[in-house]
């Protein structure tokens, strides 16, 4: 047996042909319904979990997106935000994507899991756009979110990284409640 040397992760083919790339998303509302909207897009394709997230530069460029890929790809990280990361990482050559010299925005449809938490602190995000919360993520699909710092929104803006929650916070439940309707039919 050979060890693997390569991990290839994907985005499903759907997402290629409804994300328009040059459309810019200037507010804070349009970046979180794009992820909300990919979170949705994610459960009625069958492609996935019921998250979705979104990297903008400063001006409401989309760098990239992310949807939950962890079944589909067996592979514990493929969580929207680190999809996102990812992807924007591999399209700007650049492991902390603010040293592109621009502030960088991560818009996602859920509060970031213990997991993503992490990882936002390293990817070099100076703002970050939620909208469910955690207790809504566990309430709603019954999916473990992890352990955060008590004042998990404390320690980012420690960090410089700025915090906006609950922006369209019913919309991203909505997704949410969604995908466990149709759970046991798509999976």
């Amino acid at each position: 047996m050979i060890l693997p040397v390569q991990v290839h992760l994907t985005l499903p083919a759907w997402t290629q042909q409804t994300i328009d790339m040059f459309r810019p998303y200037r507010t804070a509302d349009e970046q979180v319904g794009l992820a909300i909207e990919l979170s949705r897009m994610n459960v009625e394709q069958g492609t996935g979990g019921p998250f979705g997230a979104a990297v903008f530069t400063e001006e409401g460029r989309l760098i990239s997106i992310g949807v939950n890929r962890v079944i589909q790809q067996s592979c514990s990280v493929a969580h929207a935000e680190i999809m996102a990361y990812m992807t924007a990482q591999q399209r700007l050559q650049q492991f902390r994507l603010n040293a592109i010299g621009k502030k960088i925005t991560l818009a996602t449809s859920a509060q970031p899991c213990c997991q993503c938490f992490g990882a936002t602190v390293w990817a070099g995000i100076d703002t970050l756009l939620i909208g469910a919360r955690s207790e809504d993520v566990e309430s709603l699909t019954g999916f473990d979110e992890g352990p955060l710092p008590a004042d998990w929104v404390g320690e980012l803006n420690r960090r410089g990284i700025h915090v906006q929650r609950d922006i369209q916070r019913d919309a991203a439940c909505a997704a949410l409640r969604r995908y466990k309707e149709l759970q046991g039919q798509i999976y």
